[in-house]
């Protein structure tokens, strides 16, 4: 029999993140699938990715509750949201769902700094950092699409930013702590 190390109340909110995990790898891929009917095969591609990744930290979560005795619940989602109307407002909203998702993050992270569950306040480490480079990588992307969108070239930019996205890196180098 498995001794649960997790309180009630954290085993709730991590289900409820692993939820959220899920939506969020159907949005990249509903995104995804929007890019690649409208002809932007790179687009596309990133956002394929980023959808298996998002199914990944499902998983973590999964395997988190489950480890600490708890039970993982897998939920019903809802439909993904309509398709965008371009590729500005796919970006915007990918964006708003990884702040939502960072503030989810930071909830749980809190909930276990007040319950001094540090193996949970661990685990929510490696999400918060995550979330940095999300947050990061999504602006970074839409600061490009802002920059290409701006120019007379307007399609020849976004076709070579399709291009680029096809090869996009998943994550992003962010600043650590370090000994200068």
């Amino acid at each position: 029999m498995k001794t649960k190390r997790i309180s009630d109340k954290m085993e709730k909110a991590l289900n409820a993140q692993m939820t959220r995990e899920a939506v969020q790898a159907q949005v990249y891929l509903s995104y995804a699938s929007w890019a690649e009917v409208n002809g932007l095969a790179g687009i596309a591609a990133f956002l394929y990715k980023h959808s298996n990744e998002e199914r990944q930290h499902m998983f973590k979560f999964l395997k988190f509750i489950n480890d600490r005795g708890g039970h993982a619940l897998v939920q019903a989602i809802a439909a993904p949201p309509v398709d965008p109307k371009d590729l500005g407002d796919c970006l915007r909203k990918t964006l708003q769902h990884e702040i939502d998702n960072s503030r989810s993050i930071d909830e749980i992270v809190n909930l276990a700094h007040e319950e001094k569950d540090w193996a949970a306040f661990n685990f929510g480490q490696w999400f918060v950092k995550e979330q940095i480079e999300e947050e990061t990588l999504i602006n970074k992307l839409l600061d490009q699409y802002n920059l290409a969108t701006d120019q007379k070239r307007q399609n020849e930019n976004i076709y070579a930013l399709d291009r680029d996205y096809a090869e996009a890196t998943q994550e992003v180098v962010i600043p650590r702590e370090e000994v200068i």
